[in-house]
């Protein structure tokens, strides 16, 4: 009788342990999920706040009330002078994909070379690009304004599109070089067994299968260079190379930051990067992983 009373009585404290890690398990679950909820309100309550500003009167952009009247003058606002938002955004774009369109062809050259040869010096310079990206923007901007006043640069693209490409540039060629390091050598071999130049063996063998890491690292391009800020402020002068950026910073007005118009011109710059998120998301996940397999 002892016997089965001490099988009893230990399958009682089992069922007790299982019940007890069971609760652990439902309570860690529980918090973390309250987390998870927490920082997704932390990170999405600016830009939610932001839509609905965008769409408030003048009245309602200081009412913390999520009941009002939606209106579109905002957007009629900002789009009529003096604020001429329309232009910058036209050079925001212009700007942003001319910095992804020779960034990009750059990189992927840069980045195979430094993968596939080891020349004398390789990686000294290799490192001396990745310490451009130590550099603060605010120590170079003066040097750089000064180059494009003496050439007669300044207010103008091109300068931004240089600025843009001198920190886009070094950032692209480190993460392309990442997914050319991924991928088997025998597959350039036999590509120029097969009769490929260099040239055309790029073209046609690495660059599809480095795509989805150039679509990866073309977003990350075009996203700093839509929203760069600092050089765009101080070398630009006229609405003939201001971007959109700066355009938050015309929302200033004689009663202060006028709210509403600078909601409306943050929504302006924030759909863009949307747009593009929405397009490369199916690339993005394979695209990272990618180059960190070897």
């Amino acid at each position: 009788m002892e016997a089965p009373q001490k099988v009893l009585m230990n399958t009682r404290v089992m069922h007790k342990t299982k019940s007890r890690i069971s609760v652990k398990n439902y309570a860690f679950i529980i918090l973390e999920k309250m987390l998870q909820i927490m920082v997704l309100l932390f990170v999405l309550f600016p830009i939610v706040w932001i839509i609905l500003t965008a769409f408030k009167s003048s009245t309602d952009a200081y009412s913390t009330s999520l009941l009002f009247k939606p209106t579109l003058d905002n957007f009629r606002t900002i789009i009529a002078p003096p604020y001429s938002v329309g232009p910058l955004f036209r050079n925001s774009i212009i700007i942003s994909f001319a910095t992804v369109g020779i960034a990009i062809p750059l990189a992927i050259m840069a980045s195979y070379v430094f993968s596939r040869y080891t020349f004398r010096g390789s990686n000294s310079l290799l490192v001396y690009i990745l310490m451009t990206q130590f550099i603060p923007a605010v120590v170079i901007v003066m040097p750089f304004y000064m180059l494009f006043r003496n050439l007669g640069m300044l207010d103008t693209k091109a300068a931004l599109i240089t600025v843009n490409l001198s920190v886009a540039l070094p950032y692209a060629i480190w993460l392309l070089k990442g997914f050319v390091d991924a991928l088997p050598k025998e597959i350039e071999e036999a590509a120029l067994i097969d009769g490929c130049t260099q040239l055309q063996m790029l073209r046609h063998v690495v660059f599809p299968l480095i795509a989805p890491g150039a679509i990866t690292t073309a977003g990350f391009v075009f996203v700093g260079a839509w929203n760069e800020f600092l050089y765009a402020m101080i070398l630009s002068r006229t609405t003939s190379s201001m971007t959109l950026t700066i355009g938050l910073m015309n929302t200033l007005g004689p009663r202060g930051v006028i709210w509403e118009y600078m909601s409306a011109v943050g929504l302006l710059v924030m759909i863009p990067v949307f747009l593009l998120s929405l397009t490369i998301r199916k690339h993005f996940v394979q695209g990272l992983t990618m180059g960190g397999v070897k």
